[in-house]
């Protein structure tokens, strides 16, 4: 059945979507920060997120998208791109080799070298040909499966585009002392590096140590309980102990003994079994187990799913969110340029201290994993918003509010991120928690040597002296190399460009019609499918009115055509003149209203024959969207 459209969609509700104060309800939060990894050498495959699966990558004024690298001619004479490579492509033993493979360097240097101001095709010239490699599930079957159980955030970005201390620097304060921060210049800063020798590399470049408040002072003052888990192998990836206050805390102290000592991640496993976790637990990881390449994300896997199984089987998984997240990408590339604040914004831009860029901006950065764990998270679920490391400050934020406390808001987080990162409680459903738990891979226990100590790493590079893969220089086609998993997503969130979608209510689906018999030039409805598959039901949304304005142009994956005005399909080569649609999230399983933006006609609504009208309720339901990967 498909039904004329004579279409759509009307004035929303200007405010966005109303939480109805179930914040209150969780009462423990988990922060879990793992080591060096980008969205796409994880889940660039991954079905119903923005992956290699895109269809609105960015082209460049070559012609090119940016999935084609430039390599140069003393990397190779057979081609002068390389594409997205599957390391393992060789099978053999090399699916076990590049568990401890080095694909390219962290650092400020190498990373804005890569973005080469925007064009963000310099990862295989200016970093390494394997900076643009990527793994499959069958590599991180557990990160994978963790991610889809629950929800996982296509859209989140590194906090700064360099090294692992400024991103876990900002996951604790909100700034690494950029000029026009809160902070002044001398408590530190601008700290783009690893730095943690006392003093300063050039004049008010990376001045150690740090001296402005973090978060967990803000929270110990507001009576916020609070706890860093860590052993004494903690990879130096505490970011507490890069502030002088910190340094300096007398023994026995709040800030000495919950942000300095070493208790041990048993102790956060046996406190969660016992239901006596802290408000808020801190965890860094050990070196073997952190994923930093060449640390395998088997073994990170193994640590992930400790931590998500203390979580899930403690008494007090109802009211427990957990959050997984990587500092920074790890000298692996991502296809998507960041998302960043106009130049000279303060706080965000700096004069390149090396002399090699200009002015640059410090972040956000490149987008690396992100999962929430949680019953209100639960379920196959893509985050679409905008957001970094200063948005699990914001959610603290919110989420401490919402229970009564006072004066739990830094005033140190740079304005920008305020106002433009996610504050990550749209990802939440709180009037539908799912106390289910998915089926997990069970991960193999890290080998450990003679001593008991971790020791995978050093086993593999024995077993495997070669841990790079030949690059398939000139041997690529762009079908074969953007591989991807087929499958869906329900989207949640204010969208963002990159995914295919799916729009249905009430068993129905907007539709092209081309595809029928009786096509009528204009969307209708149609039946919708189990799996979301018919292709005459994908659309493709195209910013149009700047990425933060939340409308779009709409444009058909079946064969281009862009809705117009009253519904009406035009060619691509009327995209102009394509309507401008309003797509807005209501939060809390309620969906998405979609209208027309320059009109004041009712939101749109399906009948109880299946058909569209302009219904002109207050309080509309909306449509669920989905996120779609197929080959078709």
């Amino acid at each position: 059945m498909a039904i004329m459209l004579g279409l759509v969609l009307g004035l929303l509700i200007a405010s966005g979507p109303v939480y109805a104060g179930s914040l209150k309800d969780i009462e423990h939060v988990v922060i879990f920060m793992q080591e060096n990894r980008s969205w796409n050498s994880y889940f660039g495959t991954m079905a119903g997120v923005r992956g290699f699966n895109d269809p609105n990558v960015q082209v460049n004024p070559d012609g090119l998208p940016v999935w084609y690298q430039q390599v140069d001619p003393d990397m190779s004479n057979k081609t002068k791109t390389l594409l997205p490579w599957y390391l393992g492509y060789l099978g053999g033993d090399w699916p076990e080799a590049i568990q401890c493979m080095v694909a390219g360097d962290n650092g400020y240097q190498d990373n804005h070298a890569a973005l080469n101001s925007g064009l963000n095709n310099h990862w295989a010239r200016n970093n390494t040909p394997w900076s643009w490699g990527y793994l499959k599930r069958s590599d991180i079957p557990v990160q994978f499966a963790i991610a889809e159980g629950w929800t996982s955030g296509d859209m989140y970005q590194e906090g700064q585009v360099t090294a692992t201390n400024p991103n876990r620097v900002t996951l604790v304060s909100g700034s690494i002392n950029a000029p026009g921060s809160p902070q002044s210049p001398d408590q530190g800063g601008v700290y783009i590096d690893n730095n943690e020798t006392p003093g300063c590399e050039k004049p008010n470049v990376s001045c150690y140590p740090l001296k402005w408040k973090t978060i967990y002072e803000f929270y110990e003052e507001a009576g916020v309980s609070w706890q860093v888990y860590q052993d004494t192998d903690n990879f130096d990836d505490n970011p507490l102990a890069w502030f002088e206050q910190f340094q300096n805390a007398p023994k026995g102290s709040a800030l000495a003994q919950k942000g300095m000592s070493y208790v041990g991640l048993d102790t956060f496993y046996d406190a969660a079994a016992k239901g006596d976790l802290p408000q808020i637990s801190f965890i860094v990881g050990p070196m073997e187990l952190s994923e930093h390449p060449p640390y395998m994300p088997k073994d990170g896997a193994w640590l992930q799913q400790q931590v998500v199984n203390a979580v899930v089987n403690s008494p007090k998984y109802n009211s427990t969110v957990l959050m997984i997240s990587y500092d920074e990408t790890g000298g692996f590339g991502d296809h998507v340029p960041p998302f960043h604040s106009p130049p000279g914004t303060p706080g965000e831009w700096i004069e390149d201290p090396l002399g090699y860029f200009g002015d640059v901006f410090v972040g956000p950065g490149f987008r690396v994993p992100f999962y929430i764990i949680s019953p209100w998270t639960r379920g196959n679920r893509v985050f679409t918003e905008r957001a970094d490391h200063n948005s699990q400050i914001l959610f603290l934020e919110e989420w401490l509010t919402a229970k009564g406390y006072q004066n739990v808001k830094t005033d140190q987080m740079v304005a920008w991120r305020r106002e433009h990162m996610s504050n990550l409680v749209n990802a939440f459903d709180f009037d539908h928690p799912d106390y289910s738990i998915p089926s997990i891979p069970k991960a193999p226990e890290p080998h450990v040597n003679s001593n008991g100590g971790w020791d995978g790493t050093a086993l593999c590079e024995a077993q495997h002296p070669n841990t790079r893969p030949p690059v398939p220089y000139g041997e690529q086609n762009i079908t074969t190399a953007l591989d991807f998993e087929e499958g869906f997503k329900e989207v949640v969130g204010y969208l963002t460009e990159g995914r295919y979608l799916v729009f249905e209510k009430d068993g129905v689906a907007l539709t092209n019609p081309s595809a029928n018999a009786n096509g009528t030039g204009q969307v209708t409805v149609s039946r919708a499918t189990k799996d979301h598959r018919s292709k005459n039901q994908r659309w493709v949304i195209h910013y149009t009115r700047g990425e933060e304005s939340g409308i779009f142009k709409v444009s058909s994956a079946l064969d281009g055509r862009y809705i117009g005005a009253e519904g009406r399909l035009l060619p691509s080569s009327q995209q102009a003149q394509a309507a401008d649609v309003r797509i807005s999230f209501l939060g809390n399983g309620n969906g998405y209203t979609v209208q027309y933006a320059d009109t004041n006609s009712s939101v749109v609504d399906v009948g109880n024959e299946g058909v569209v009208t302009n219904d002109a309720r207050n309080k509309p339901t909306g449509f669920k969207i989905w996120s779609v990967s197929y080959h078709d």
